[in-house]
């Protein structure tokens, strides 16, 4: 187990890449990244946000969060990609657009030396919205048997 010495938290491996940081918002993890990534960020937020209109914006795991009920995606920096999180089934179900990136399950990597496919980002977080929407009327629906 080995502990950052910065920010004091423990990882499995030595060294682990992580943010140190303790942010807030979206705006100040956008403002505390490197500056030649800070406009890309900001666009992927728009994007999200134009898909997701009704999110409410949070910080989750360190990371820039829309919520809508539950955690629709997140997303952040790592040093070659900016990893996308919209849960398990988005992999499954993008699984066609996503074969020219690396992903793991409710993982994809956008790599950051390639152009970013804000469309690919709007479609995912408006099938996340849809999911929990529909997730919400089925609950309706129980309570009102």
């Amino acid at each position: 187990m080995w502990q950052c010495p910065k920010c004091e938290r423990k990882f499995k491996s030595e060294n682990q890449s992580h943010y140190c940081g303790n942010v807030t918002t979206i705006d100040q993890y956008i403002s505390e990244q490197p500056e030649e990534l800070q406009k890309l960020l900001s666009q992927i937020r728009q994007t999200i946000h134009a898909a997701a209109p009704n999110a409410e914006e949070r910080i989750s795991w360190q990371m820039p969060t829309f919520w809508q009920g539950e955690n629709l995606i997140h997303f952040a920096v790592s040093s070659k990609h900016i990893g996308l999180y919209p849960g398990g089934e988005a992999t499954v179900v993008f699984a066609e657009r996503l074969k020219d990136y690396s992903y793991s399950k409710g993982t994809i990597r956008l790599p950051l030396d390639k152009p970013i496919d804000f469309d690919l980002i709007a479609d995912i977080t408006r099938w996340r919205v849809e999911q929990v929407e529909e997730k919400d009327k089925n609950a309706a629906k129980l309570h009102e048997n």
